[in-house]
């Protein structure tokens, strides 16, 4: 019960565990890990930036272009070309939206990289442990590209100025994307 006031009406005891915000009534383990600094990247290692990243990803579109256009053209013909509809049926669908997404996911799962990253050589790790992400984190990773995209780009636009080259879709599945940097050849020269 909340105590009475001298005016008769009741408030809420501000210092109660349930008046405070979440993070600070109830600590757990993500607080923690909130405080703790990234884990060291790998020897060798570097994160990925917004230019590698985008012509991983114009690899990644030209790929899957190469066969969802013409599969697309020989089901719909050129109503693929002409029609102004978003979506032209539940092949397209398939095609357009749900093949990639899956493709990507298990390419994720699998390679921890689509084609286009494993061509700069980066990979999608944990950004709290630099382990392998798990599925969940892919998923969500997957469906915060959309996001990213919403306000003109700006989550994918957010991977030049982050210190961890994180767009929003990284921020949200808690992930970064690293690479392998050349290392300098030791040893003497014949």
């Amino acid at each position: 019960m909340m105590p009475a006031r001298m005016d008769g009406s009741r408030r809420r005891d501000r210092t109660s565990p349930l008046c405070q915000p979440h993070h600070r009534a109830f600590p757990d383990s993500h607080d923690r890990l909130e405080a703790m600094p990234p884990p060291p990247l790998p020897p060798g290692t570097a994160y990925a930036g917004f230019w590698l990243r985008l012509w991983a990803s114009l690899i990644d579109l030209v790929l899957f272009s190469l066969w969802t256009i013409p599969l697309m053209y020989a089901i719909y013909g050129d109503a693929m070309l002409t029609s102004g509809k978003l979506i032209l049926g539940p092949a397209d669908v398939l095609i357009n939206w749900v093949f990639p997404a899956v493709a990507v996911i298990v390419f994720w799962r699998r390679k921890q990289a689509t084609l286009g990253k494993m061509a700069i050589r980066a990979r999608i790790v944990d950004a709290r442990t630099g382990g392998e992400p798990g599925t969940r984190q892919d998923i969500v990773r997957y469906f915060g590209y959309l996001l990213s995209l919403l306000p003109v780009g700006l989550g994918y636009l957010w991977i030049a100025f982050d210190r961890r080259k994180q767009g929003f879709h990284d921020k949200l599945a808690g992930t970064v994307v690293i690479r392998e940097v050349a290392r300098p050849r030791s040893g003497n020269r014949p």
